[in-house]
């Protein structure tokens, strides 16, 4: 990572994050309200603003706060060791306002369709998340827990542990340590050795350091562009029952402005903001979260 303030890494993960939400919440806008244009356009259109919707972030940040914009990741890496407990609940409140900020923008763009729209789940669908097996009855809700637990349990486990796998063992992370040689066995015969960003580019081709570098900062992008399509197969695959959330600020930071919102911002049909459920997208990330990174840095670390 590239050496930045705290502050900025935190800015980083706000804005990260409400992009996240922008092009995420804004498909399913775009899809679930009605008068739209890409009304009823179908689950894929969704899965791929999920899927840009982390990849573009990544892309952008990833240099700078690691781009976590989730906060079972940050929780998870903490747990692991690999990440600052003292800077987690910094990123969360980061990661959370930028999420309600990013649901902002969809209700400012979107409010004429919101109007518009009849349907409550529909309405709650472009903010968080409810598992479908919900149809609005008491004795729903245990089956649409349940379900939506291990729904995004497992979709979070595959995320977090392919995000772990992508960004630290991805294809070109030996580079570093190599360049790291190549520079110990230049201080045996010189009497000192020029950091690397201190060479000229002449000196950087004679030593093949251009090459690694680049081949290594390639391969980190080329990760953050796999990331983006991980989410969007997860939001295809394993979508279906809940959305899914995997990323309990994209939940929790929409579903407290869905909660806030009147009805002459969100129509007449806007129902409640299912805080019975709310629990569930936050929990289960973080659980899976905290085991899939822990395996993962058993098995590779």
């Amino acid at each position: 990572m590239m050496d930045v303030t705290w502050t900025t890494k935190y800015l980083a993960e706000f804005l990260g994050t409400a992009i996240l939400v922008i092009l995420g919440n804004g498909a399913v806008a775009n899809v679930d309200l009605k008068g739209t244009k890409g009304h009823a356009s179908g689950w894929m259109t969704i899965a791929w603003g999920y899927g840009c919707g982390v990849m573009i972030p990544a892309l952008m940040f990833g240099n700078v706060s690691g781009n976590h914009i989730n906060p079972a990741y940050t929780i998870g890496l903490a747990a692991s060791g690999l990440f600052p407990w003292a800077h987690v609940a910094q990123y969360i409140v980061a990661q959370i306002l930028g999420a309600i900020a990013g649901q902002a923008v969809i209700v400012t763009v979107y409010r004429p369709y919101f109007l518009k729209t009849t349907n409550p789940n529909h309405i709650l669908g472009a903010f968080s998340t409810i598992d479908n097996i919900d149809d609005g009855t008491v004795g729903s809700r245990r089956g649409a827990v349940i379900n939506g637990f291990l729904n995004e349990f497992f979709g979070s486990f595959v995320l977090f542990f392919s995000a772990l796998g992508l960004t630290k063992n991805y294809f070109g992370a030996e580079v570093a340590p190599a360049i790291d040689k190549l520079l110990a066995s230049q201080a045996t015969t010189t009497a000192a050795v020029p950091k690397v960003a201190d060479m000229d580019v002449a000196t950087k081709l004679q030593q093949g350091i251009i090459g690694l570098t680049t081949g290594n900062a390639g391969s980190l992008a080329v990760a953050h562009l796999v990331l983006g399509l991980v989410v969007m197969t997860l939001v295809a695959s394993l979508g279906g029952p809940t959305g899914p959330g995997l990323n309990p600020a994209r939940d929790l930071g929409p579903r407290i402005l869905h909660s806030l919102l009147p009805k002459s911002i969100l129509g007449e049909s806007k129902g409640d903001s299912k805080w019975w459920y709310a629990w569930t997208p936050i929990l289960a990330p973080i659980l899976a979260a905290v085991s899939a990174i822990a395996l993962f840095k058993i098995i590779f670390l």
